[in-house]
């Protein structure tokens, strides 16, 4: 019997379209209530599967994701307050990229958001508007969709993330109708408004390029040359220091050493040695915070 050629061909298209639908996030949301008065945790429970399913089903980019491309990503709520369907909370972001040729996972993105304040009632629907400000629940969430997608982006092409930061920009934007915090530049030195300024603006440059570098140059090349690997990554940590140099309590580099801290750390521990001492002493420099993880290093 002749097999069916059509049916076939139908079965191959139903794969290969079910493949490339997926949605870019592979994100866990967790809501702790731990802090919350209140006997009845149902409302909690239903908030963060509704946003579980949220922002694993939105599709966030016109790019086609496979599978094995979801960005690894949590949202952790530590809720601090609820009454009449006002939450208030700190919002823990990290996000995950792999490293190319390894089954390692590399810490992105890991940011604390103090100003969360938003309304919730229990079964709302929530929907994402390109052109609207619809809630500050919704706004919050797609604001740190785009950055992660943004900063997957431009670890895998240099600039590759503008268009997702042009999004978060838009999703800013909208928010000044708002009274809550976090999205004015007048809300303090460390919330949204400064994280999206100071990833598309010109004068903090230097970070998206040694961004590149640390990830694309520098850890996707250690499983084949761990050699070369250590010393982009140390050019990637030198291409920091203009931007030191201009602004050194800037906003990103703070982001940057709090997700790589550890990560540095292990790697320069590990494998070949490199000589490491004029790149420990720039890291004393520019992230002086951190000076006793660096001590911990020995080339």
């Amino acid at each position: 019997m002749k097999p069916n050629f059509f049916c076939i061909y139908l079965i191959i298209i139903i794969i290969i379209c079910s493949r490339l639908q997926a949605q870019e996030l592979e994100a866990q949301v967790i809501v702790n209530s731990d802090l919350v008065n209140q006997t009845n945790q149902q409302i909690f429970k239903t908030l963060e599967r509704s946003l579980n399913e949220f922002i694993n089903t939105q599709v966030w980019t016109d790019k086609e994701f496979l599978n094995n491309e979801k960005i690894t990503c949590s949202f952790i709520f530590n809720l601090t307050g609820y009454s009449n369907d006002q939450f208030e909370a700190s919002l823990q972001v990290q996000s995950q990229r792999p490293v190319f040729g390894s089954n390692y996972d590399s810490p992105i993105l890991n940011f604390l958001d103090k100003d969360v304040v938003f309304s919730y009632q229990e079964f709302q629907p929530l929907f994402f508007n390109k052109s609207s400000f619809e809630s500050n629940l919704i706004s919050l969430i797609s604001f740190y969709a785009n950055i992660i997608i943004g900063l997957d982006a431009d670890s895998f092409s240099l600039n590759g993330g503008e268009q997702y930061y042009r999004q978060a920009r838009q999703i800013v934007n909208l928010a000044q109708i708002t009274s809550r915090k976090g999205w004015k530049p007048s809300d303090g030195r460390r919330n949204r408004f400064w994280l999206i300024d100071s990833l598309i603006s010109n004068t903090f440059r230097e970070y998206r390029i040694a961004f590149y570098t640390y990830h694309r140059e520098g850890l996707d090349q250690m499983t084949s040359d761990p050699n070369e690997g250590k010393y982009s990554l140390m050019k990637s940590i030198k291409q920091l220091e203009p931007l030191f140099n201009r602004r050194p309590n800037a906003l990103l580099l703070q982001i940057f050493f709090d997700a790589k801290v550890e990560e540095i750390v292990n790697l320069f521990k590990e494998g070949p040695k490199v000589d490491f001492k004029n790149t420990e002493e720039l890291l004393k420099k520019i992230a002086p915070f951190f000076g006793s993880r660096w001590k911990q290093i020995k080339a």
